[in-house]
């Protein structure tokens, strides 16, 4: 079994253990936690896509362009795993689910974070009402699939990944440019079509230089 890594996951309360163990040494398959919807919505990863940038460039092109590489479904570079470190990130709509929501919405910038144990990289959101936490398996040198819970209000741990599909998260995350990622999940539950999660790495504050102290 991946040890390590197995052993993350279910201290984390997010995956439920693979019906087919890996063995040692072998990286985790993802195939082996997805529920069936959402190895379907995996599937439609494209035509999700389409879908949402159709409805999203009728009323925001200028902002779709504006977006470059990150919203370009064909575009990635190898390095699809982000380093471990703290991170800006902010979340954009794309094609409205239901009359209720505009067809692109761009919600405030949020602090996120990017684990990695050895074996198993993580995604976390730090702040906010709702927050996405998962798992990132290697597919690719160009893709990693994310498999996550939606952790809502107070609560301090991840539901079980498949015990609740409206709670359920199914995506990917590649490199888009330099220190630039993005994890996409199509066909979110709620609100929209498609979901782009911006990842950049967080700057931090240059040291205040210590005072001179005075000439005797």
């Amino acid at each position: 079994m991946a040890r390590l890594g197995l052993a993350i996951m279910l201290m984390m309360g997010v995956l439920a253990p693979p019906m087919v163990p890996a063995l040692a040494g072998e990286a985790l398959d993802w195939r082996q936690f997805a529920t069936p919807a959402d190895r379907k919505r995996l599937r439609a990863w494209r035509q999700a896509w389409l879908d949402a940038l159709a409805h999203a460039r009728k009323s925001n092109a200028a902002d779709v362009a504006e977006g470059g590489a990150l919203f370009d479904p064909d575009r990635a570079y190898p390095g699809a795993v982000p380093p471990a470190g703290r991170y800006r990130c902010r979340v954009f709509k794309l094609g409205a689910k239901g009359t209720a929501m505009a067809e692109f919405t761009r919600h405030p910038d949020f602090a996120c974070r990017i684990g990695w144990n050895g074996e198993a990289a993580t995604f976390y959101k730090l702040d906010g009402a709702q927050r996405p936490t998962g798992v990132l398996f290697d597919e690719s040198a160009a893709r990693a699939i994310f498999l996550g819970t939606l952790v809502i209000g107070d609560e301090r741990r991840a539901m079980t990944y498949g015990r609740d599909q409206s709670r359920d998260l199914a995506g990917y995350v590649e490199r888009v440019g330099d220190k630039r990622w993005r994890l996409v999940l199509p066909y979110p539950r709620f609100e929209s079509i498609l979901d782009v999660v911006e990842l950049v790495p967080e700057i931090a504050a240059p040291a205040t230089p210590a005072p001179t102290p005075p000439l005797p």
